[in-house]
This record gives C-alpha cells, structure tokens and sequence, in this order.
C-alpha cells in the first residue's frame, strides 16, 4: 500500500474524542497525549502518565478489568505503545469488553527528539491488534473515519483498537498537575468516592 501522510490534527482529534466522554475513565500516555487530554479539559477521571512509557494500556486493562461497568479509554502515542507492544497480546487474551486503546500515531518520538519510529516504514498497529484478538481493529486517515470510530469507542464491545494518523504539527503545552500521588489520589476519589480511603 502506498504511504499515506498523515493530515489529522491531534489537539483537534482529542478533543473531538473526549467531548462525549461522559463518565469514561481515561488513561492518557505522557507527553504529547497527555497535554491533549488536558487542553480538552482537564477532569479527575483522568490519569496521566507522566514518565510511564510503555504502561498506558496496561493500566487501561487493569481499569477495565477492576471497572466492568464503566467504559476506559486508553489515549497515548505511537512510540509509547512500540515501548509495550506485549500489552496488546494481555489485552486480546483477556477480552475486556470496556477497553478502547486509541493511539495518536504521528509516526515519530515526540519527546526524545523526533525520531521517526517504526509505523513511519510500514509497522501496521492495528493489524497487530487484530492479530492479538482485539474485536475492532482500525487506522483513521480522515475526519470522515474518525467520526464512525468515535461512537465505537465508546459503544462496540471490546477492546477496540484504533490508529489515528495525525500531525507532527505542535501545539501548546497544557500541563495537568504533575504529582503521582496527587494524580492517583484524585483519580481514586473520583472513581471510588468515600470508599477511597476506607
């Protein structure tokens, strides 16, 4: 297949995904997915991963797994995930039925330099998580298919898998609260309420 540049806007897509986040818990990976899910609005339900390369979807899984009853959403890049692809495999085997894993593939590393990762030669993410046994495997190039997989984010039975080709274009930094513990406090306050703490 002939290469495809990619043309979406990630600040953009973000938003777009999250406007009908409702109560969905969502895992966002550091960096660049992380200011995005921000910039959106920053919500309690939101657990940033800062300095966690290659464990976003993992902690989705462990969520979705603990929270059976509420949607989780795994927002992160495409160098997060190649640092973690063992993770797609976990998730196939156990067929959380609330997970979508939904990577921003600008097809670079974004935080060391730049560099372009392997989905830039051809590495096909979301074939590997069909292969893995995900139910709903894709890659959006367009405005158009990103609308068709917002819905299924949040609808079709899990997990569902989505590559989203954006932009290396940057944008400005949104940075949530920094602090691991606050962040995890916070996310179990919201998720848990009273019982937090019990």
């Amino acid at each position: 297949m002939a290469y495809r540049k990619p043309t979406l806007d990630r600040r953009k897509v973000v938003a777009d995904i999250l406007k009908q986040r409702g109560d969905a818990l969502v895992v966002a990976g550091l960096g660049a997915p992380t200011w995005d899910a921000a910039a959106a609005g920053d919500h309690a339900l939101n657990f940033y991963t800062w300095g966690g390369m290659g464990g976003a979807a993992m902690i989705g899984l462990g969520l979705a797994l603990a929270q059976p009853g509420r949607r989780v959403l795994v927002i992160t890049g495409d160098g997060e995930l190649l640092m973690g692809l063992g993770s797609l495999a976990t998730i196939g085997v156990q067929q959380p039925r609330n997970l979508a894993v939904i990577v921003m593939d600008n097809e670079h590393y974004g935080e060391t330099g730049m560099q372009e990762t392997h989905t830039r030669f051809g590495v096909d993410l979301a074939g590997m998580a069909k292969s893995a046994g995900f139910r709903a495997s894709g890659t959006v190039f367009t405005a158009a298919q990103l609308k068709t997989w917002i819905t299924r984010f949040y609808k079709q039975a899990g997990p569902v898998f989505t590559a989203i080709k954006v932009t290396t274009q940057a944008a400005p930094m949104v940075l949530p609260v920094r602090d691991g513990v606050a962040i995890k406090l916070r996310f179990r306050e919201a998720l848990l309420g009273s019982k937090a703490f019990e």
